[in-house]
């Protein structure tokens, strides 16, 4: 992943400029991937994209839709107080309007902000430890990780200007006894950013549960040069590289999402 990353970042960061209609295959592409990594939560959970224009509405997914059944027609286009911008039949998860808001108002380069539930990353969340720099991959995240206490399901607005002040200018945060959460400025950067948190915490849970062997530590001076690396490498990796491969495969296994 590293030399992937290296080689990514002398390129210029970011992606082109897309339209509703593009932002929204990105969007349902990032459900179906989330399905397809085995991420999703029932139907629980959430991904949102900033519509461009002037009036601060995103998309977010129909509440009551599996991931893996997302489009990108089905998806609920809705403004900055919840409300529904479109006809959809769906209501949307309440929960998931607080957390994205929040992100959204705080943000301008939040084009999307993606929220899990998955075991490894709670269970990561959940150690007062936080996660640790065991390996590469979290090296790379741990630069642009944030943390946020646990105030329970994410329905009080009260707790809006606490997360976004957790959050800061971060891209990734660990949601304590709760999950994960990342930010780009394209679907593309959220996913990619998603993938190597997600990474990390398995690869972390995996190794403190080797129980009585010594773990062998990373240099001090290796583990800062990983952490510049992933301030500037993760988006131009996304975006040129990663997305473009991931879109290939969904096309193959789930090309539904386009419709």
């Amino acid at each position: 992943m590293g030399e992937g990353l290296a080689i990514a970042g002398s390129a210029a960061a970011g992606g082109s400029v897309k339209d509703e209609a593009a932002i929204r295959r990105d969007l349902a592409a990032a459900y179906r991937l989330t399905a397809l990594f085995g991420w999703d939560d029932l139907v629980f959970t959430h991904i949102s994209a900033r519509v461009p224009g002037p009036d601060h509405h995103f998309l977010i997914n129909p509440y009551g839709m599996l991931f893996e059944e997302i489009t990108a027609s089905s998806l609920v286009r809705i403004d900055m107080d919840g409300n529904k911008r479109d006809n959809s039949p769906y209501p949307v998860n309440p929960a998931g309007f607080t957390i994205h808001a929040a992100v959204h108002a705080a943000r301008d380069d939040a084009g999307c902000v993606m929220h899990l539930h998955t075991p490894d990353g709670t269970a990561v969340a959940t150690l007062s430890d936080g996660l640790l720099p065991l390996n590469q991959t979290a090296q790379l995240v741990l630069a642009d990780l944030a943390y946020h206490d646990y105030e329970g399901v994410a329905l009080d607005p009260a707790e809006i200007p606490r997360l976004q002040r957790d959050l800061g200018s971060k891209s990734t945060m660990l949601l304590r006894n709760h999950g994960t959460l990342t930010v780009g400025a394209t679907v593309a950067e959220a996913f990619t950013r998603m993938y190597f948190l997600e990474r990390a915490c398995t690869m972390q849970v995996r190794t403190l549960s080797m129980a009585g062997r010594t773990l062998h530590d990373t240099e001090q001076g290796v583990i800062d040069k990983n952490m510049a690396l992933g301030r500037i490498a993760v988006a131009p990796a996304a975006n040129q590289l990663i997305w473009p491969a991931l879109l290939r495969k969904l096309d193959r296994v789930s090309p539904g999402y386009r419709e």
